[in-house]
């Protein structure tokens, strides 16, 4: 750590000692910061941040002007890579503009006329030092303006008589609402998209104007909205506004013509209707109701209008996916230091029964060089799996209405797979088999997921005996209670998750749960125990359990470059009636790329517990309940590279106190002292679609330790002991 103190101290003094004056031209200076203030403490002023035309030069992480100085250090000859290279990934000085600084002013002045500050102002103070000025601009928005009545003015009788009927609390403007210009843009809004969905297909919002009247010595305003009659051209008569409605809907395909989907499919995706009035809402309806087809390309609706009367027939232009797809995904492992390769192979149909339904089968086969077992013959890993899923583009619910089905986005799933994994310690079967449902809600931006039943039968055909005897037969050892999870298991899962996000937020929540309708048959009688005490079904014993997981993301942005990232997660899962411990599969673990990222995947915890044997460690430091804190900041640093500062806080702990995993029970009055921390700097190459992490984290607080150095690193730097760099794909959060 004493290295990188030392390089950061370099950094910084060679940016303090980087100089900008050989890009300023004589008279003029560099712009250092821009501050914007407000003289009334109740007016949020960075709300106007967007009108500031001139900014100072960008900062890494909101502090360190890191690209100004990479420029800094190039020459002014252009002919030289080097100075080329630094003026690329650098930043040039911004130099002061006073043309650039009026104008925000004006803007910034607009913006306040805008919001209903109709005597606000702006004034301009400039701070001068050697060569460098800092603005500062200062809004005094004095008092707001507020309505007092609104009157409606609609020359048009049935566009009047249907508007009558819109409810008062749908309505955008109030008597002793703020007057802003957003509001009446928003209402103006609001009546077009009316009037668009009741088939008024030639309505845009220029036919609705206002004017407002306000008294002297007055914050109140009357305003009056119009809307003005239909003019096809400028030179043509006023008249009514014309209704159209829906007279053919005709499906089509650019070059065969015949679309190659059943007709029951497009009518079932397509909201526009003959006899039935224009509507815009239908129309983007239709249009992300095929978007989502797995089948469909793309999709072109156009209307054309039957001459002399007011009819409408629409044209609906699909073109569809190759039906075949084949692709072929490699992939290296890393797991603990342990080497590997996987490689995926994928088929899939789009358009399988002809209604897009998507069938995909998936073949992986995966090897990993395990070292450091010792007593076991076989070192490596192996496994094999497949897994076939069928979806259909639609709910298969019996008595469902017609009109529910074409207005909510789902989609229903049959899947089945089989995954064959060879250890050196054990080898495993797991079959899988499930039925789901997927729908959204997108003007809510919200995803739901049903899971009607998941079976999971997991079957253990041969463990080792060093395995045995270490972990399994002795109860002397620590992992006796795990046993539980090398037999063979029924798991008939039946859960729920949704999903929520918006610009700045991301929700997830799932709930789920397992065995209870078996053991509902096993109160009856049906279903025998077998020597340890549980219900079997074909002499296999099934998992009881419950679970809940919460994951909440906040991203706060400073500015383009810039912005923090905040997130909490908590998970519960807790065995019962017949389980005393979850299935392997369902209990949680700490650390790794998207956890605590001081500690590599799955060595943390549970609690203050520290594992000591490093052959089959991943068994014990598993848990019932985990905590996860997380805050990153993250900034672009130049081309597709983005940089991150992050600290790391949580844990898991087990909800019983089992004997093999001594302090890692959840304490109320002790759990707070086990949460670890960790920090660290993270690398993103960012390729828009698709985003590569290198993440490099260092422990700072250790609750599994044996002296006060291991417990706090932070101030104890061990860089072997306390250092772990992560891989991944995608953001941790």
């Amino acid at each position: 750590m004493k290295k990188t103190y030392i390089i950061i101290l370099l950094i910084l003094l060679l940016v303090s000692a980087c100089s900008t004056s050989k890009f300023i031209p004589d008279g003029n200076y560099l712009l250092s910061s821009v501050e914007l203030r407000s003289t009334d403490k109740k007016f949020d002023a960075a709300q106007l941040e967007p009108y500031i035309r001139q900014h100072a030069n960008s900062k890494w992480f909101s502090a360190f002007k890191i690209p100004l100085a990479a420029y800094s250090l190039s020459g002014k000859d252009s002919t030289k890579w080097i100075n080329r290279t630094l003026q690329k990934i650098g930043e040039a000085p911004v130099v002061y503009d006073t043309i650039q600084a009026k104008m925000t002013c004006d803007d910034l002045r607009n913006a306040l006329y805008n919001l209903g500050y109709m005597h606000g102002d702006v004034t301009l103070e400039t701070k001068v030092r050697k060569h460098k000025v800092k603005a500062i601009y200062t809004l005094h928005p004095n008092e707001p303006y507020y309505i007092n009545h609104i009157r409606y003015d609609i020359q048009d009788k049935e566009i009047a008589q249907m508007l009558r009927l819109d409810k008062e609390e749908n309505r955008g403007l109030h008597r002793g609402t703020q007057f802003t210009v957003s509001r009446l843009d928003q209402e103006r809004e609001r009546i077009t998209n009316i009037l668009l969905d009741s088939g008024f297909y030639r309505f845009h919002k220029d036919y609705i104007q206002y004017s407002a009247d306000s008294a002297r010595y007055s914050q109140d305003v009357n305003i009056t909205l119009h809307l003005l009659p239909y003019r096809p051209n400028d030179d043509s008569e006023e008249l009514p506004h014309p209704r159209y409605f829906i007279r053919d809907v005709r499906f089509h395909q650019p070059d065969s013509g015949t679309v190659d989907l059943r007709q029951s499919v497009l009518e079932q995706n397509t909201l526009i209707e003959a006899n039935q009035p224009y509507s815009a809402k239908n129309l983007q309806r239709t249009y992300n109701n095929f978007a989502r087809l797995q089948a469909v390309r793309y999709t072109n609706i156009q209307f054309r209008e039957v001459p002399d009367t007011n009819l409408l027939d629409a044209d609906i232009q699909i073109s569809l996916n190759k039906k075949h797809a084949i692709s072929f995904q490699p992939e290296g492992t890393n797991t603990a230091g342990d080497l590997g390769a996987a490689a995926t192979v994928s088929y899939q149909n789009r358009n399988l029964f002809k209604g897009s339904e998507l069938l995909s089968i998936q073949l992986r086969a995966a090897f990993e060089a395990i070292t450091g077992l010792e007593g076991y013959k076989d070192q490596d890993y192996q496994e094999y799996g497949i897994e076939a899923k069928l979806t259909f583009p639609r709910f298969l619910i019996p008595f469902l209405k017609k009109q529910q089905r074409r207005r909510i986005q789902a989609s229903s799933e049959i899947a089945l797979g089989y995954n064959l994994q060879n250890r050196p310690e054990f080898h495993r079967r797991v079959f899988t088999a499930a039925w789901r449902y997927r729908w959204s809600v997108p003007h809510r931006n919200a995803n739901y997921r049903l899971d009607v039943i998941d079976l999971n039968y997991i079957y253990m055909p041969w463990v080792s005996e060093t395995f045995k005897h270490d972990y399994l037969d002795s109860v002397s050892n620590r992992n006796a209670i795990l046993r539980y999870n090398y037999e063979d298991l029924f798991i008939t899962k039946i859960g729920f998750g949704m999903s929520w996000s918006n610009e700045n937020n991301a929700l997830r929540i799932n709930v789920e749960t397992s065995g209870n309708v078996l053991q509902g048959l096993a109160k009856t009688g049906l279903l025998k125990k077998n020597d340890e005490g549980h219900y079997t079904l074909f002499n296999i014993a099934f998992a009881q359990y419950a679970k809940f997981d919460f994951d909440y993301t906040r991203l706060q942005r400073f500015d383009k470059r810039n912005a923090l990232a905040l997130h909490a997660g908590f998970g519960i899962a807790y065995p019962y009636g017949n389980s005393d411990i979850l299935p392997f599969e369902k209990r949680y673990f700490a650390g790794g790329a998207n956890s605590v990222r001081g500690w590599s995947v799955r060595s943390l915890g549970p609690g203050s517990f520290k594992g000591s044997d490093g052959r089959i460690d991943f068994i014990n430091q598993t848990g019932d309940l985990r905590l996860d804190l997380n805050a990153e900041l993250r900034s672009f640093l130049f081309w597709k590279i983005d940089g991150a500062v992050f600290i790391d806080a949580g844990n898991i702990w087990t909800l019983r106190d089992y004997a093999d995993q001594p302090g890692g029970q959840f304490k109320w009055n002790k759990f707070y002292k086990q949460i670890a921390v960790a920090y660290g700097l993270g690398l993103r190459l960012n390729f828009d679609y698709f985003i590569l992490r290198f993440d490099a984290g260092m422990k700072a607080i250790n609750p599994a330790y044996t002296n006060s150095k291991e417990h706090y690193p932070i101030a104890h730097h061990d860089f072997s002991r306390d250092f772990s760099f992560h891989f991944a794909v995608g953001l941790p959060f």
